[in-house]
């Protein structure tokens, strides 16, 4: 089912003729941003991007989203988000922002996106953190697989909680899956479903625990086997642990709640939910261990060697003495940034979180 983009230009237009009784209702970035946000350049250092606000807004009456949660792109060159209106979980645009397809009417909680490609098709799978799940498909919605609670495979007791927030597909199609909202484990499963172990120890403050495993990748970069990097949002942080579950290390990002690492190339990028106030409590064992910037948010990139290079929307990123210094938003053109998505012309396109029902952005490469 295909539907039209509304663009800006198209905004403006149907704006004139709303006296003949057309009406729209418009993303409400377009209404309070800045006349030259078009133009707007954000970031540090090679990594800068022009600002296109409106590139993935739509007609909210026929395709209306609530959270866009993540984004992926296929082996077609297709941004896919996930979303948790359960009018249309799954948006898939080109990326001109227009909507080529959009499905999925029952994942309430539909959270994290991950893509795999088994040598010939590309799969999807998707977090539900409501509906308890993971759920592999093809990319037009045919559901393969369910992961249901891991009580069904002897990972968890039944009244432990459990809500998946991502997954990420080992070289072997091995299954990772981020229970971020619920018990805060990385759990491994076999391509076909099967439990293998637990990863970390929950949550909490020691090296191999998490205070909100929201993320999980695999990362490639280097010449040595493939590792976990696993994110600890409300610490700041990345943790970096071996595909079979031994840490490894810690990536601190001092001020940023980081969404899931994304690899593209040697860099990596991701999405910072909040920005802190203060300075991470370690022996403060909540969610959210210190005060957060409301409606804050940026984007956050890394070199391969696990150094921050540049923040759009974000402060300008410094070390002293080699450690770096507390990060912050800039510039308020981010609300909640949730993920983000590289495409190979090295153009970034974000996902916001609670930002008013906001349709994804595009950062173009400059």
């Amino acid at each position: 089912m295909t539907k039209s983009k509304i663009g800006r230009r198209t905004f403006i237009n149907t704006t004139a003729k709303a006296g003949i009784g057309l009406a729209i209702v418009p993303h409400f970035n377009i209404l309070k941003s800045k006349p030259k946000m078009y133009d707007t350049i954000i970031g540090h250092g090679d990594f800068k991007y022009k600002v296109h606000k409106s590139w993935g807004d739509l007609d909210r009456a026929v395709t209306p989203v609530k959270n866009c949660h993540e984004m992926v792109m296929d082996s077609k060159g297709r941004l896919i988000m996930v979303g948790d209106n359960t009018k249309n979980n799954i948006l898939i645009y080109d990326k001109s922002g227009k909507l080529l397809d959009s499905w999925g009417i029952r994942y309430k909680g539909g959270h994290g996106l991950s893509l795999w490609n088994d040598g010939s098709e590309d799969f999807l799978f998707i977090c539900d953190a409501k509906g308890e799940s993971v759920i592999k498909t093809t990319t037009d919605g045919r559901e393969l697989m369910i992961i249901g609670h891991p009580s069904k495979y002897g990972a968890y007791e039944k009244k432990d909680a459990f809500k998946p927030t991502e997954s990420a597909i080992g070289p072997n199609g091995d299954i990772y899956i981020a229970d971020g909202y619920g018990s805060n484990y990385i759990l491994q499963f076999t391509k076909d479903g099967e439990f293998i172990r637990k990863i970390g120890s929950g949550r909490g403050t020691e090296k191999d625990q998490f205070q909100t495993a929201h993320g999980v990748c695999i990362d490639y970069r280097g010449d040595g086997e493939p590792t976990l990097l696993i994110t600890s949002r409300a610490a700041n942080c990345f943790k970096r642990f071996t595909l079979d579950g031994t840490y490894i290390e810690q990536i601190d990002l001092p001020g940023a709640f980081v969404c899931r690492p994304v690899i593209h190339n040697k860099n990596l990028y991701s999405g910072v939910c909040w920005s802190s106030e203060t300075d991470y409590v370690e022996s403060d064992q909540s969610t959210h261990p210190f005060k957060t910037s409301p409606k804050s948010g940026f984007v956050t990139i890394l070199d391969e060697k696990g150094k921050v290079v540049s923040n759009p929307g974000g402060t300008k990123p410094k070390y002293k003495k080699g450690k770096l210094q507390r990060m912050v938003q800039d510039r308020p053109i981010f609300r909640h940034c949730h993920d983000v998505c590289v495409d190979n012309d090295e153009n970034v396109y974000v996902c916001q979180w609670n930002a008013n029902k906001a349709y994804p952005i595009k950062l173009e490469r400059v």
